[in-house]
């Protein structure tokens, strides 16, 4: 890839996103899915990368898989990765993906009955600057369900920290409650969740592959003992006190 220049490179990045979200589903499509209670979902997975701190290239990739609707651990795998691609706005995935995705591989290849039946990504899916963000590029490639959780607004295709979006955030009064984040050309791209009772900013979700929006907003709502929904949560949490054991002079204060 260092042969390319960034412009060559964001185009080459621009026309692999536009040929993989021509794979992209956006429906349900599993029976889980379409249960009132997710009868029949059993593991829930969570992905995460965490850096050392002052390193954009040294990172723990972060696979956890929790048991649901119970949400305890069932699986971790915690791999120090060298990521290899730039970082570009709007292209996160090419520089994250292929560790997450060697993640669910492992997994598979040694623990196959414990691979999730859906995949909770810390970051976009469908709200994204082309409509195909991390949790859609994890999806498309690894085959499984994927729904992108962010906790930072994405401001993209007219969607923006204004007034009306404050707003709308303190309408939302308990946890559950939502509104939709309507581009300019008015198709909805995900939705804002307030995630519990106790929490007032929300999280962000989208659709990433193989599951519809109101299916990913009830299921990420689900999942939610504290803001971050635990398999996001988790994750995060055990990629970074891997970080703290293995690199402790570099380990966040």
């Amino acid at each position: 890839m260092s042969h390319l220049s960034q412009e060559e490179l964001v185009k080459q990045w621009e026309s692999e996103q536009a040929s993989l979200r021509q794979l992209m589903v956006e429906e349900d499509t599993e029976d889980w899915q379409r249960s009132p209670d997710f009868t029949g979902l059993e593991r829930v997975g969570g992905v995460d990368l965490s850096f050392v701190k002052g390193d954009d290239v040294n990172a723990c990739a972060q696979l956890v898989v929790l048991s649901y609707p119970d949400l305890e651990l069932l699986y971790e795998d915690s791999q120090m990765v060298t990521l290899t691609a730039p970082y570009i706005a709007g292209f996160l995935a090419f520089r994250e993906t292929p560790y997450l995705l060697e993640a669910l591989q492992r997994l598979e290849k040694t623990q196959p009955n414990l691979l999730p039946q859906v995949v909770l990504v810390d970051g976009n899916g469908l709200f994204h600057y082309r409509e195909f963000g991390l949790a859609c590029h994890l999806g498309v490639l690894s085959g499984l369900p994927c729904v992108g959780v962010a906790k930072n607004l994405l401001q993209v295709q007219g969607v923006t920290k204004s007034q009306q979006h404050q707003l709308q955030i303190a309408s939302l009064q308990k946890g559950g409650d939502s509104f939709p984040l309507t581009a300019a050309s008015g198709k909805v791209l995900g939705k804002a969740l307030r995630s519990s009772d106790s929490s007032t900013k929300p999280v962000y979700v989208s659709t990433g592959h193989r599951i519809s929006l109101e299916t990913a907003l009830r299921l990420t709502h689900t999942c939610c003992r504290y803001r971050v929904p635990e398999p996001i949560r988790q994750a995060d949490m055990r990629s970074r006190e891997y970080l703290r054991v293995h690199f402790p002079a570099a380990a966040d204060t």
